[in-house]
């Protein structure tokens, strides 16, 4: 989800880019990748997903604030 994450922010950013989209499809993805990693039988895999799309959503909540200083 981490790599899924990265390719969309790829994808969608740009000086036209829309910013509410991007903190929607960001913060989904962070969130399911959050999930799967918890749900995961191994210790390492969910220990490193979870700080990986940790790292993913506190990115997404730059993103909100930057959005709300900018109005």
């Amino acid at each position: 989800m981490v790599i899924a994450s990265i390719i969309s922010f790829l994808i969608i950013r740009g000086p036209n880019a829309d910013l509410k989209m991007a903190i929607i499809i960001l913060g989904t993805l962070s969130l399911l990748g959050i999930v799967f990693a918890v749900l995961s039988k191994k210790w390492l895999s969910g220990i490193l997903g979870v700080l990986l799309n940790g790292g993913v959503m506190v990115f997404v909540f730059f993103l909100l604030l930057a959005k709300g200083i900018a109005g």
